[in-house]
């Protein structure tokens, strides 16, 4: 545990040092965050800071300063879904962060090994790795436990009970619990008070959720189990059925008793590790590393999206889209060493592709025109009076060989993981 020492040491006057503050701005400016609802971005928000800074510190330590509403906005998950962000403007999320840089490494200090969300040097990847070695060790039997809609879910109370153990600075303390309760947005311009939850979006909502579980973690720890936490996602290995259906019981009833968040019992339970998922990974008890089923449809879904023919968008503009996704998605999904499910999309979506094209060039001379350009000669080019459906068309020879695999590469139109594949 801290000292006494410590924890007299956050105080606001520390958070607002000129240094910690200077660290906070490069931290969020780095960010290339959205606007908040004050429509500021991070030169307006310069600006607006440079003339007003010293009122705003007055209000500040003076227990007057108010944050603004935070904007609702959606975001797609890596796996799938939408998420819901609550944005904060730039100058909240400034004096959020300046925050964040003075608790964390506190709470750092005594955080479980076992957790892995929004922690410095821990990502996504460390948490699959650690339950692979879990199953590798003959733990296949996972306990899925799904906190519902637990960011929304946050007691504040509890919360702020737990933060003040690192600070007794009442006003710090009422600042952070004011970013707690600041009203959300919504996309139709209506604001909603809130009275729980820490809405993801601003730098200091990962750290609160951390310390908010972190008891979660403890407890675990203290029976002894083997578990990963990442964020609100909590899976814990066991080594046969009968044992992973005794631990599910004992800590969903755990939870909802000491942590005041509900457990969504349809999607939480237990079972073989080949039929479950972990941040969009699939762990199998041979100790493959796949890509989970959904994660795959979800790829699916999105590829449909992405060369979706009547978005009006040019060659260029289709090419950076969907390097953008791609790129990001193998990124994340690249640790998988079992990629079939992966490896057996690229024709397809080469196909999705190639359909995408054909529609786009629209009318007989333009798609021969278009296929000539490609190297198309000859008799092959009757196509471009074809009848038959664009899907079926992008399955012709002549589309293959205008559009071939290394023409499509070559434009920048790539399959990452062919060349993953590719490389020795």
């Amino acid at each position: 545990m801290h000292n006494e020492e410590d924890m007299v040491a956050v105080t606001l006057e520390a958070v607002l040092q000129a240094d910690n503050l200077a660290v906070a701005w490069q931290a969020v400016k780095a960010n290339h965050g959205a606007a908040g609802v004050d429509g500021m971005g991070i030169s307006q928000t310069q600006a607006h800071l440079e003339k007003h800074w010293e009122k705003i510190a007055r209000k500040l330590l003076a227990g007057e300063y108010r944050p603004a509403a935070v904007r609702a906005v959606e975001i797609s998950k890596p796996q799938g879904g939408v998420r819901v962000l609550g944005i904060p403007n730039v100058q909240d999320r400034v004096i959020q962060q300046a925050i964040h840089q003075k608790l964390s490494p506190l709470w750092e200090a005594e955080f479980s090994d076992h957790s892995y969300g929004f922690r410095p040097n821990r990502s996504a990847h460390d948490a699959i790795r650690a339950a692979n070695g879990f199953v590798k060790s003959g733990k296949t039997w996972v306990v899925d436990i799904d906190l519902k809609s637990y960011f929304d879910e946050v007691n504040h109370d509890r919360l702020m009970r737990l933060v003040g153990q690192k600070s007794r600075d009442k006003r710090l303390l009422r600042l952070i619990g004011n970013y707690l309760r600041a009203p959300m947005q919504q996309l139709d311009g209506q604001r909603h008070k809130r009275q729980k939850g820490t809405p993801q979006g601003g730098p200091l909502s990962p750290l609160l959720a951390n310390i908010y579980l972190d008891e979660l973690d403890k407890e675990l720890e203290k029976r002894g189990l083997s578990f990963v936490r990442y964020a609100d996602d909590v899976a814990i290995f066991a080594s046969s059925p009968r044992s992973a259906e005794r631990i599910r019981a004992s800590v969903v009833a755990w939870i909802e008793k000491h942590l005041k968040v509900p457990v969504n019992r349809e999607k939480s339970g237990s079972g073989p590790v080949d039929e479950s998922a972990l941040l969009g990974f699939r762990l199998y008890s041979d100790g493959r590393i796949g890509v989970s089923p959904k994660a795959i449809r979800n790829l699916k879904d999105k590829v449909r999206e992405l060369w979706d023919a009547q978005q009006s968008l040019t060659s260029k503009q289709l090419r950076e889209q969907w390097q953008q996704y791609i790129l990001g998605w193998w990124n994340y999904f690249k640790l998988a060493d079992w990629r079939r499910e992966v490896e057996d999309l690229s024709g397809w979506i080469r196909r999705h592709m190639r359909k995408c094209f054909w529609l786009r060039w629209k009318t007989p001379l333009g798609r021969i025109n278009a296929l000539k350009r490609l190297g198309v000669k000859g008799r092959s080019l009757g196509i471009g009076y074809t009848g038959f459906g664009a899907w079926a068309v992008a399955h012709y020879h002549a589309m293959h060989q205008a559009l071939s695999k290394a023409t499509l590469n070559r434009f920048g139109f790539v399959i990452p993981w062919d060349f993953a594949k590719a490389s020795p």
